[in-house]
């Protein structure tokens, strides 16, 4: 009796000499071959998935426990606070990775889907052809849709901004009320909605983000003695610092840089605080009610505009061709009430 099995087939020569049948021999690619090959290919796809899920779970935890490192925690002061990483940071790389593992399961099903499909015997040159032609509409038809995606991942994975940050995207400056792979919605302080596809974000400029500072620009007389000054502002801030109800805002002791400027009224002090996040206006605010009570106390005067004028006379015999002498005075610039 010949052999039905061609050279090569290893599993229809074992079948046929185990059973000695023509038949048997001859389906053991359709019975056994096939299948077995199906399965070993579901079973790779199966470990891949496995193997890239973990990866991503590790990243993923990295990235939640990276918001801020315990040293920059420990220089800017937040240990002080009992300070822990946000907990938006840990949904986010939650997100991100369901994000990430949803597109590499995907990928697998695709890959591991075509090649069974293959070894069933199914022409897989039109599904391939097919997904070229896909990828070439969405090139050209959806580059700006694709581009907000990948900006929007990217932003949700680096955690540069999320939902009660105050950024300044440029135009938009405001509060972040939602952010998705494509968009984000800015509220400014006048109550407008702005609406910025993530694509179109060329740079962002958190105000929210670990820390932030209050920075004070106090104009003082000319006359004034600015040791003094500098004393009077750093007693104000340093009260505010110690005191039990801003504690918590105010994260680092306040610091006088000094003379900042010096301006045609008056010399600028610059004063600074290091605040949590979101609460340097506040404090800003609360700074600037203490500084004018605390100056009203002491007698020290801030500036008002001041003009010289000259009045013009003319000396001789009343030709004008005598020298001009002049008169100077010195004083407050009128407001137009006072001036009608």
């Amino acid at each position: 009796m010949a052999n039905p099995c061609e050279k090569g087939e290893t599993v229809c020569r074992l079948i046929y000499q185990w059973t000695g049948s023509e038949p048997l021999a001859e389906s053991s690619d359709v019975l056994v071959t096939k299948p077995l090959a199906v399965l070993g290919l579901l079973l790779l796809a199966l470990v891949v998935r496995w193997v890239a899920h973990r990866l991503i779970d590790r990243v993923v935890r990295r990235a939640a426990h990276a918001a801020l490192p315990p040293r920059v925690g420990e220089r800017i002061g937040l240990d002080r606070l009992g300070f822990q990483p946000p907990v938006r940071r840990l949904q986010r790389a939650e997100a991100m990775g369901g994000l990430f593992k949803s597109v590499v399961t995907g990928l697998i099903v695709a890959v591991f889907g075509t090649m069974m499909l293959s070894e069933i015997g199914v022409d897989i040159a039109p599904i391939i052809a097919s997904a070229g032609i896909v990828g070439i509409a969405l090139g050209f038809g959806a580059q700006s849709l694709v581009k907000d995606f990948l900006s929007g991942i990217f932003i949700i994975l680096e955690d540069q901004y999320g939902v009660g940050d105050s950024v300044d995207l440029g135009e938009a400056i405001g509060t972040v009320e939602a952010v998705s792979m494509r968009m984000t919605r800015v509220r400014d302080v006048n109550g407008t909605v702005w609406y910025v596809p993530n694509g179109e974000i060329v740079r962002v400029g958190n105000q929210s983000q670990n820390w932030a500072r209050t920075v004070l620009d106090v104009s003082v007389a000319y006359h004034e003695d600015l040791a003094r000054v500098r004393r009077v502002l750093a007693d104000v801030a340093h009260s505010l610092w110690e005191e039990e109800d801003f504690k918590h805002q105010v994260i680092e002791e306040p610091s006088v840089w000094g003379v900042q400027d010096l301006g045609p009224d008056g010399v600028t002090v610059r004063v600074v605080l290091k605040t949590t996040p979101g609460e340097q206006w506040a404090i800003a605010r609360e700074m600037r009610e203490r500084i004018k009570a605390r100056f009203d106390h002491e007698g020290i005067e801030m500036p008002f505009p001041q003009r010289v004028v000259w009045q013009r006379t003319d000396a001789g015999d009343g030709t004008g061709s005598g020298a001009d002498t002049g008169t100077r005075h010195t004083g407050v610039t009128p407001s137009n009430e006072d001036a009608s």
